[in-house]
């Protein structure tokens, strides 16, 4: 199952397809909680999908087949044991793919010539991704981080491994001879390589980056090349060869402060914007500006949700499963705004206050 979005994997994603290309959402459980109705909601909302493919005259008998054997073959990659909050297959003619969510998605099945990908925007700008390098002497490990995680990542060719004949990094650690070790010519060369291939995957990727090692190491990379100098420092050593608990352990304090901050700042700039009569709030002012372009700054609280009818001049409240109802009208709004250039944040619930869950700065 995918969990990463790049912005290359989102164009590749919103191109058009063959009709049908099917998007098929529905929302899971994490670990044991209320998890027993995930299988039996999935194979529902899939056998939904095939009814729709046998059902829409526009679909031939042979682009069906297609369709319900790459649903099939999607189906049998969902890992449930391994469930977040969300779950999304895609299927089309030649190809499907599989992806897993931090964030709640509307149970959906939808026939286009284009897969349905807002949810997957949302979910992305909500987890606010980041990078973690992890360096040492003798490795380099890029992380790919989320909500809850980091995971290993082979981007811009990670890891990257210096070998030489009797280099043992933690031994000169442990005897002290580490400052020698980050003074040696190769060690620096090593590092630089190390930096070249981080400028590249943060070009590609842009995220956020958190540099962790010894201080030394830190101070080297951040002397030898570019990407340190930008980064938020981890002086965490000892971590080259760790696996991803001990590594998400290290940063997740830094994390939660950075988290922090940043709430406070948002906090400010709506403050400011107040005075400046470029505040907006509740979900009417904000669809209606994120359509025109008009948001800088979105700020939405983590788990505000809202069902509603798009009546033209308004929107008003709907129950899920009304006719004509949105059951992701915030996700819309989120992908909009991004779409727009807008920077997207999510708060901790009651951060906004008497905002109603969702606020914003305007451009004018």
């Amino acid at each position: 199952m995918e969990h990463a979005l790049s912005p290359a994997t989102l164009a590749e994603l919103r191109r058009p397809r063959p009709y049908p290309a099917v998007s098929v959402l529905t929302p899971t459980h994490r670990r044991e909680r209320g998890s027993g109705q995930d299988p039996v909601r999935l194979r529902n909302v899939v056998t939904e999908a095939r009814r729709r493919l046998e059902s829409d005259p526009a679909v031939t008998r042979d682009r069906r087949a297609e369709v319900v054997a790459q649903l099939d073959r999607a189906l049998a990659e969902v890992d449930l044991t391994h469930a977040e909050d969300g779950l999304v297959i895609f299927a089309a003619p030649g190809e499907h793919q599989v992806w897993s969510l931090a964030r709640p998605v509307p149970e959906r099945v939808v026939l286009s010539d284009t897969f349905l990908t807002r949810n997957l925007v949302a979910a992305q700008a909500a987890e606010r991704p980041f990078w973690v390098l992890s360096v040492a002497a003798d490795r380099v490990s890029l992380w790919s981080g989320g909500d809850d995680r980091v995971v290993p990542s082979r981007a811009g060719g990670f890891p990257l491994e210096r070998r030489r004949e009797n280099f043992d990094a933690e031994r000169q650690m442990q005897i002290g001879d580490l400052p020698s070790t980050f003074r040696d010519e190769g060690t620096r060369q090593f590092l630089r390589e190390a930096d070249t291939a981080m400028s590249t995957v943060l070009r590609e990727q842009p995220r956020p980056l958190y540099v962790m090692g010894d201080q030394t190491a830190l101070s080297l990379l951040d002397e030898v090349g570019s990407v340190a100098k930008a980064a938020v420092h981890v002086p965490r050593g000892g971590l080259g060869h760790a696996g991803p608990d001990a590594v998400w352990q290290a940063v997740r304090p830094v994390l939660e402060a950075e988290s922090r901050k940043e709430t406070a700042a948002v906090v400010r700039e709506l403050t400011s914007a107040r005075g400046h009569r470029t505040f907006a709030a509740g979900l009417d002012e904000l669809w209606q500006s994120a359509r025109e372009g008009r948001v800088r700054l979105l700020a939405v609280e983590e788990n505000f949700r809202a069902t509603v009818r798009d009546l033209g001049a308004h929107l008003v409240p709907a129950e899920p499963g009304d006719r004509d109802a949105r059951d992701d009208i915030v996700d819309e709004i989120v992908e909009q705004c991004l779409e727009t250039g807008a920077d997207v944040r999510f708060v901790p619930d009651g951060t906004l206050g008497d905002a109603d869950g969702i606020a914003g700065v305007l451009r004018y």
